[in-house]
């Protein structure tokens, strides 16, 4: 029996995200974020722990990391997140180029998943949450091709007849629109958000 896991790479978007972080002024921390909940610094902060979490799911190191379900406190950034960031980003995209981290069951935020799933999961988190981090500090966007198509593919799968999505009711999107935009209207986000003029 042989594996048919499309697998890919992560570090290209990965290293969008950190592109993104990096363009983040301090003065921009606090501004809101196309979800409600977080602001910019609180984006930064989500980011830096989901990457920890799905290198850890990659290497099969199951624990505190992995076992926690994101929405049980707000995340933040401390005085070094950075350097934290990149760094977090680099060994979550090193960890999945290993195969061993494809195959199998893994755990992500409280939930066990096949790590086929878990790494698309990961491809998802990268590219929507990229793109909050843009829209929310004014900066140029366009995801990595193959992360978007993974996302993408996730999110589709996971929405229902209902018209609710993973992460919440989806918003209709054309059908016509760029995949970008459909993908951030299936995570729940309008993709004409604006940041507010100050």
């Amino acid at each position: 029996m042989t594996d048919d896991t499309t697998t890919f790479d992560l570090g290209p978007q990965a290293r969008i995200v950190a592109r993104l972080a990096e363009g983040v002024r301090d003065e921009q921390l606090a501004d809101p974020t196309p979800c409600p909940e977080l602001a910019v610094r609180n984006m930064l902060g989500h980011l830096l722990g989901l990457s920890v979490a799905f290198r850890d799911a990659a290497r099969k190191d199951l624990g505190p990391t992995t076992d926690t379900p994101p929405a049980t406190h707000v995340p933040d950034i401390g005085p070094d997140w950075r350097a934290a960031l990149p760094k977090a980003l680099d060994e979550l995209a090193d960890a999945w180029r290993d195969p061993a981290a494809w195959t199998g069951m893994t755990r992500a935020g409280g939930v066990d998943l096949p790590g086929a799933v878990a790494a698309a999961v990961a491809a998802d988190e990268l590219v929507i949450h990229a793109w909050d981090l843009a829209r929310a500090t004014g900066q140029p966007y366009e995801p990595d091709p193959a992360a978007l198509q993974a996302a993408h593919a996730f999110l589709d799968s996971a929405a229902d007849d209902s018209g609710n999505g993973v992460f919440g009711p989806v918003v209709q999107v054309p059908q016509d629109a760029p995949l970008l935009d459909r993908a951030v209207g299936l995570s729940g986000r309008d993709p004409r958000w604006e940041r507010p003029q100050s």
